[in-house]
C-alpha cells in the first residue's frame, strides 16, 4: 500500500457466545489502544440497538471511555443515528468529548435507525426527533450549536433565543455524513461536508455515490474540497486458513441479518466451523465473502491498495471481524487485534 493511504478502524463491539457485555467492551477499548499504538488514524464505534451479538449502543459513552486509554488517535461515531436523538443533545454530548480529548472527536452522522422497527419507534416516540424528513435541518442545526455563536431559536412572537452545546468552546468535533444511499451522498455534497460511505454494510451503489458526492460537492469553508473515506470488513492472519476460519462466525451473523433469520451472540470459529447450513445461506455468504478483505497481511495490505486506488480515496476504514476461538480469553480479541497488527505490519 502506497505510503499516503491512512487507515481507521470502526468497531461494532461484537458480542460472542459465552461472552458478557462487561467482557465485549473491556475487548474493545483494548482494540482502541491497540489502533493507537499502531497509528491508526481514526478509531468509530457504531450505534446499533437490541442485537445479541452488538454492544455498541451507545458511542459517546464508549468514546469517552477510549479517550482515557488514548493518546493520539481521532475517536468519534461511524455513526451517531440522528433520528433516534434529540439534536442539542447531541450536540451537547459531543462538545463535552471535544472538551475531554481536545482535537481528537469526529461525530459520524446517520439516517439510518440502527435497529429493528419496534425499536426505531420506542426511539423515536415523540417530539420532533421521530420526523426523518427533519434529517438535513438537523445535521445543519448541530454544526450551528457547536460555534461560537451558537444557534438561534425564533419565536413565532419574534423573540430570539441563543443556545450553545457548551459555554466556552475552543474546538469543535468533524462532523461526517454517512451513508449508503444516494441520499446521504447528495446530502454532503449540498451541505459541504465530508462523507463516509457505508462499503462495509451494504457495496451496493458505491460508485455511484461517490460520483454523485463529489460531482455535486458545494465547497464550505471548513471543507473547501470534498473528502471521503470507504470502510471495509477485514480479517488479517498469518495464514489464509486462519483467516477465513475467523470470517466466518461474522459471515454466518451477517447471513442471519439477510435472510431475517433469529440473531443470536457472535458464533465461536469452532461453532461456525461445524454449524449446519444451506443453499440460501450458503449464497449470502458466498456473496459477501467476495466483498471483504480476507487473508494474510501481505494480502488484505495488497487489497486494500487496490480498493484504494480504485476509488480515489486516501483512507480506507476496516472493521476488524476476525472471530475467536473457544479457548481464547473473553474479554480480548486476538483475532481483531491480530488482523489490525498484521495489515499495520504489511503496510
Amino acid at each position: 500500500m502506497t505510503t499516503s493511504t491512512a487507515l481507521s478502524v470502526l468497531d461494532l463491539v461484537p458480542v460472542r457466545t459465552g461472552q458478557t457485555s462487561a467482557e465485549a467492551i473491556t475487548a474493545s477499548l483494548r482494540l482502541a489502544q491497540t489502533a493507537d499504538r499502531l497509528g491508526y488514524r481514526r478509531y468509530w464505534f457504531a450505534e446499533h440497538h437490541n442485537m445479541p451479538a452488538v454492544a455498541s449502543t451507545a458511542p459517546p459513552v464508549l468514546i469517552a471511555a477510549a479517550a482515557t486509554r488514548t493518546t493520539s488517535i481521532r475517536l468519534g461515531s461511524g455513526g451517531v443515528m440522528l433520528p433516534n436523538h434529540a439534536p442539542l443533545i447531541v450536540a451537547e454530548q459531543f462538545a463535552a468529548l471535544e472538551a475531554i480529548a481536545p482535537g481528537r472527536i469526529d461525530l459520524g452522522l446517520g439516517r439510518a435507525p440502527g435497529s429493528d422497527p419496534v425499536i426505531t419507534q420506542l426511539l423515536r416516540g415523540s417530539g420532533t426527533t421521530s420526523d426523518v424528513d427533519q434529517f438535513p435541518r438537523h445535521v445543519q442545526d448541530i454544526g450551528a450549536l457547536f460555534g461560537g455563536d451558537g444557534a438561534t431559536v425564533r419565536f413565532t412572537s419574534g423573540g430570539e433565543y441563543t443556545v450553545r452545546a457548551t459555554p466556552a468552546a475552543t474546538g469543535a468535533p468533524e462532523i461526517w455524513l454517512l451513508g449508503s444511499s444516494d441520499y446521504s451522498a447528495q446530502l454532503a455534497a449540498s451541505q459541504g461536508l465530508p462523507y463516509v460511505f457505508a462499503n462495509h454494510f451494504s457495496g451496493q451503489g458505491l460508485e455511484r455515490a461517490l460520483d454523485l458526492y463529489r460531482s455535486g460537492y458545494r465547497p464550505s469553508e471548513e471543507h473547501p474540497e470534498p473528502r471521503t473515506f470507504l470502510t471495509v470488513n477485514a480479517v488479517a492472519a498469518p495464514t489464509q486458513e486462519e483467516a477465513e476460519a475467523r470470517a466466518l462466525p461474522q459471515l454466518r451473523m451477517m447471513s442471519r441479518l439477510r435472510l431475517n433469520k433469529p440473531l443470536t451472540p457472535l458464533e465461536t470459529v469452532e461453532q461456525a466451523a461445524s454449524a449446519e447450513s444451506d443453499a440460501a445461506t450458503d449464497q449470502v455468504i458466498a456473496d459477501a465473502r467476495a466483498r471483504w478483505f480476507v487473508g494474510t497481511g501481505e494480502s488484505v495490505a495488497a487489497e486494500l491498495n487496490a480498493f484504494a486506488e480504485r476509488y480515489g480515496v486516501d483512507e480506507v476504514m476496516l472493521s476488524p471481524v476476525a472471530g475467536s476461538s473457544e479457548s481464547e480469553l473473553r474479554d480480548a480479541s486476538p483475532g481483531r487485534v491480530q488482523t489490525l497488527e498484521l495489515v499495520a505490519a504489511a503496510i
